[in-house]
């Protein structure tokens, strides 16, 4: 199969809620993107971004706004594909899945943020579309949340959530060591 790395929103917003103490699963996530980027990058596999640019008026992603910047260490380099989202999925308003049937891409590996947002959104349209997703459990993360009845909860249990949403039905759960030991 034809593999992508597909890198999704690690954009400064996040840090910018880390710094605030923001209770957060995975802190390995961003060490283990910046390994699947270097595998990817060595293994001459297409590593494709998608930059999270919102509409919404309190939005920290808004593109005038310094979280819409990128991490520097996923840095896009040069003739690596950058596609801009207006919503979660990656998928919507984007080419971005016109272009992978076009270089014949069939298998994307999908890591970023968050777990349970952009980065389950687009591999459960993935899935739809018929590429084997790969959502790499370990190079996400998730932020804990307040359920409707009030309720935290915990980041850790949001991401495990996600990845149990996802294993069988959408995509395959690896872990980044499993992955890079493919590549």
């Amino acid at each position: 199969m034809n593999t992508a790395l597909l890198v999704i929103d690690v954009q400064m917003a996040f840090v910018h809620r880390d710094v605030t103490g923001a209770a957060r699963s995975c802190p390995e996530a961003s060490q283990n993107i910046g390994m699947l980027l270097s595998g990817a990058r060595a293994n001459g596999l297409p590593v494709i971004h998608v930059h999270h640019h919102s509409h919404e008026e309190n939005s920290a992603f808004r593109a005038e706004l310094s979280g819409s910047d990128v991490q520097p260490f996923a840095a896009p380099q040069k003739g690596e594909k950058v596609y801009v989202k207006h919503v979660n999925s990656s998928f919507i308003g984007t080419s971005l899945e016109s272009d992978l049937r076009d270089a014949g891409i069939n298998r994307l590996i999908l890591c970023g943020g968050t777990a349970n947002h952009c980065v389950e959104t687009t591999t459960r349209m993935a899935g739809n579309l018929g590429f084997d997703a790969i959502y790499v459990g370990d190079a996400v993360w998730a932020y804990d949340a307040n359920g409707i009845d009030g309720a935290v909860i915990p980041a850790d249990t949001i991401h495990a959530v996600s990845m149990a949403n996802l294993e069988g039905e959408f995509a395959r759960v690896m872990m980044t060591k499993a992955v890079l030991e493919q590549l």
